[in-house]
């Protein structure tokens, strides 16, 4: 899903309260990397998988967000056409390893699945309601507030395919997932890179 991108209240991506949610956010998605990694080798689950490389590249993401905080609009733009750029690396990335998988004909294990999804539901549904009330700052914070949104939705999905796949002893509902998950990522980072260009040409006609 793409996200809204009407004008709103901005906040400033200096505000102390939004570092330490950033700082929690950071910290968090680094330890479910860990915990999904493991659990996608385990249960051979692509979903899982490309879950736990999107906590991965969120936790990167939250760092560079850390990293502009204060900086000037047009770094933090270009900070965010980056965050943008992985986002779609990671879309790109999920849709050629479901081809390879649904090639190979593995069936992952949806016991495993379905209680790591919930585990990821509960972080990143709890990363999204901190940053909620950032979501109408500029296009970095907007960035953070996307991957939050997908990254809870995406978990949701995880936790069907576990029902899925449980049902069907099949590996479709897990590959159907982590395409879904792709494209969250692709047309997430489309609208970042929309607002993103948006600022750095305002940015460029007021330094003149």
């Amino acid at each position: 899903m793409s996200a809204h991108c009407c004008a709103g209240p901005s906040h400033s991506s200096a505000d102390p309260r939004y570092r330490k949610v950033l700082w929690l956010a950071l910290v968090l998605n680094a330890l479910m990397f860990a915990v999904e990694l493991g659990a996608s080798w385990s249960s051979g689950s692509v979903s899982l998988l490309a879950d736990s490389i999107d906590f991965f590249g969120d936790a990167a993401n939250y760092a560079i967000s850390l990293a502009v905080l204060g900086m000037a609009a047009s770094t933090r733009s270009k900070a965010a056409i980056f965050k943008a750029a992985c986002m779609g690396a990671f879309g790109a990335f999920v849709l050629g390893k479901a081809v390879f998988n649904l090639s190979a004909g593995t069936v992952p294990e949806p016991i495993t699945m379905g209680a790591v999804g919930v585990a990821a539901l509960a972080v990143n549904a709890s990363v999204a309601v901190m940053l909620f009330r950032f979501r109408t700052g500029d296009a970095n914070m907007q960035s953070a507030w996307i991957c939050s949104r997908n990254d809870a939705l995406g978990n949701v999905a995880v936790m069907l395919a576990a029902l899925g796949v449980f049902g069907t002893g099949s590996a479709w509902p897990d590959l159907v997932v982590a395409s879904v998950m792709a494209l969250l990522a692709l047309t997430g980072a489309t609208t970042v890179l929309k607002q993103a260009g948006r600022e750095l040409r305002h940015s460029a006609l007021h330094s003149h």
